[in-house]
């Protein structure tokens, strides 16, 4: 269970406290400790599918066999879908992914590749309708030496940024602090992209 430390002598997994550590090495900092040991899964890759391992292991093929709101889609088209990023760097990461299992960027067709730009497009739009941020960090990390979680199947990242985002937190402790739950973003950012995508087609 997450929790920040408070009085005693031990925190979380029998770390101590600051008026409890004289014992131990390390110098007092004056910030509070976020602990967030389910994170641990996600660091240590225990969500990851192993090299080689069948398309039903992946979790970007599974995701869109299930109903939107489990599965976290935002929004699906003929050839690719976004969902929430289940481990963001910020409110409203989202990936943009081809429905098939394939990981290198050229051997996309090129209808994926169209539906993947656009989407990304209307995804930008639809975070920046909802939560205003500052600006976007997008790209597509190609490989695992390039910092691919999933290399097996490539996803486009949409990470919203803000001013100050970046604090200390993802830095010492390796957590984010997020304001709101995959649940009320997932519906929120759903009910935007319907709405641009009425106005964009106009009425049947």
């Amino acid at each position: 269970m997450s929790g920040t430390g408070g009085t005693g002598d031990a925190g979380p997994a029998g770390v101590p406290e600051p008026e409890a550590a004289a014992g131990f090495p390390g110098e007092p900092d004056g910030f509070q400790r976020l602990w967030t040991p389910h994170r641990m899964v996600y660091i240590g890759g225990e969500s990851r599918p192993a090299p080689g391992a069948e398309d039903t292991e992946c979790p970007f093929c599974r995701a869109p066999e299930k109903p939107d709101e489990e599965g976290l889609i935002v929004a699906r088209g003929d050839h690719a879908y976004v969902v929430l990023n289940l481990y963001p760097y910020n409110p409203g990461h989202l990936l943009v992914c081809p429905y098939r299992h394939v990981a290198d960027y050229t051997d996309l067709t090129p209808e994926e590749t169209v539906e993947i730009a656009t989407m990304s497009q209307r995804a930008m739009r639809v975070v920046r309708a909802v939560s205003s941020p500052h600006g976007f960090n997008l790209g597509m990390n190609q490989g695992a030496v390039a910092g691919a979680g999933i290399a097996a199947h490539l996803h486009q990242h949409i990470v919203p940024r803000w001013g100050g985002d970046a604090n200390f937190l993802p830095i010492v402790a390796r957590t984010k602090a997020l304001p709101q739950v995959h649940a009320q973003v997932q519906e929120a950012l759903s009910r935007e992209w319907s709405r641009q995508e009425r106005e964009t087609t106009g009425p049947c």
